[in-house]
This record gives C-alpha cells, sequence and structure tokens, in this order.
C-alpha cells in the first residue's frame, strides 16, 4: 500500500491563526507545498489565495501532486453565489479538488432545501469542470443522527443528477479541523464518525480529516474504507512519528 496517495498534506490557517506575520505564513506555505512535492502526497491542501502560488511551484517541479482548496470555509453559512464565486476563482487559479463546507447549520435547522440547492449547483460546477468535489459535514457539529441524514441527503442528490461513473469524484468529508468543541472533544474524524460516514455515504467515497496524526491511525482509517485522510502530519505520518498538530 501506498499510503502517501491517501494523504492530502493540509495548512489552512491564516498568518492570524497562526500568530506569526504574513511573511512567515506565506514561508510555511511554501515548506508544506514543497514537502508535498519532495514525499509525492496525493495532494496539497492550502487556502484559496495559495493556489496559484502552488501551481507554480508543482509545474516548475514537474511534479503529480494534485492542489485542494477549501470554499466558504470553515463555516460554511456563506450563500449560494458566494459558494459558486469562490470555487470558480479557485478553478481559474489551478486548483484540482474543491472542499466545500456544507451549510451544517441550514440542515440542523431543517432548511433541507438550502442544502440541497448548494450541493447540486456546487458539484455540478465542480463536475463539469472536471475536479473532484469533497462536501466538509463537520462530524463535530452534529449528532449521529444529524450525520447519517446529512451523509444521506448528500449521497441522493449526487445519484439522482450524476452518472455513477462520477460518484468516485464525489467525496464526503468528516470536518474542517476549526471546530471548536466543548470539553476537548475531538472535532476531526474518529473510528465512530467514520463508520456511521462510511455506512450512509455508499457510494461516495469519505474523506477522514482532522485528528489524523499517525501511521498506526492512518492505517486504521484506510482499513475502515476511507479514500483520502486530510492531516497536517502527512510527513510524521510516513515516517512513522507521532504528532501533536491539532488537525
Amino acid at each position: 500500500m501506498n499510503i502517501r496517495q491517501f494523504l492530502d498534506s493540509t495548512y489552512l490557517k491564516t498568518a492570524q491563526q497562526a500568530s506569526i506575520s504574513e511573511n512567515e505564513n506565506n514561508e510555511v506555505n511554501i515548506i508544506k507545498i514543497q514537502e508535498a512535492i519532495d514525499f509525492g502526497f496525493k495532494l496539497i491542501m492550502i487556502r484559496p489565495e495559495i493556489v496559484s502560488m502552488a501551481k507554480k511551484m508543482i509545474l516548475d517541479s514537474n511534479s503529480k501532486v494534485a492542489i485542494g482548496t477549501v470554499i466558504d470555509f470553515p463555516l460554511g453559512q456563506k450563500s449560494l453565489e458566494n459558494k459558486l464565486s469562490e470555487a470558480q476563482k479557485a478553478i481559474d487559479d489551478g486548483a484540482d479538488d474543491l472542499d466545500f463546507v456544507v451549510n451544517y447549520e441550514a440542515f440542523k435547522d431543517g432548511k433541507f432545501n438550502v442544502v440541497k440547492d448548494e450541493v447540486l449547483k456546487c458539484t455540478s460546477l465542480g463536475l463539469q469542470n472536471n475536479k473532484i468535489v469533497k462536501w466538509i459535514i463537520e462530524v463535530a457539529a452534529l449528532n449521529d443522527s444529524q450525520i447519517i441524514g446529512l451523509c444521506a441527503l448528500i449521497k441522493n442528490i449526487v445519484i439522482s443528477n450524476f452518472k455513477e461513473n462520477q460518484y468516485e469524484n464525489v467525496f464526503v468529508k468528516s470536518s474542517t479541523g476549526f471546530y471548536k468543541t466543548d470539553n476537548n472533544l475531538p472535532n476531526g474524524a474518529t473510528i465512530h464518525t467514520i463508520q456511521i460516514m462510511l455506512e450512509n455515504s455508499f457510494p461516495l467515497p469519505v474523506k477522514a480529516a482532522g485528528g489524523v496524526k499517525n501511521y498506526e491511525e492512518a492505517i486504521e482509517m484506510i482499513k475502515l474504507g476511507v479514500k483520502r485522510i486530510g492531516t497536517s502530519s502527512a510527513k510524521a505520518i510516513v515516517e512513522g512519528l507521532e504528532t501533536k498538530n491539532e488537525y
């Protein structure tokens, strides 16, 4: 098994969130992009404003590393028009994967048509441009019943509106890694939530994001059936090290 091809190496902090200057944060992004190139990870997951720089570095290196970015991150509560505009800009800048944060608060409030509309139209935009689309459902903000319902909603929209050979290009993803939980409870992928997602998203693939920090945890997720792992600890995982990174 080539574990590197499951890893979406991730750095999504702003300079303010990292408590460093803009220049220092830009250097961190450069290091992470180069690391993804050097280690041959599946993908580098970065903020939208970094996509153009990553594209140039990857092309200059003759690398096959894909570029992913986040849309309506981290809350997912902007309008459909905002989501589509952000996604189009990312496509124009050279992103390969579009990781949308679904409006999970609208879902919790019973505004199912709002969620269905954004899933349909944003997925259409991505697939029409030959991109991978991932829907972040933010499992830490949901109870088990809501996770089941939201996975089913996304799955049913995809099955009803797209071809079977496109299913593999629409993921359900666990977490942003930025959700604030009470009492230090996990805010990312756990075995329990990933099992629920796998059962209720099939035939769509699942991405486990947040909380996977070492090789053993990564292998466990892969054995469960996830197709991608989002982690800021990709280098440590392939080197067999433990990390204290929070995402």
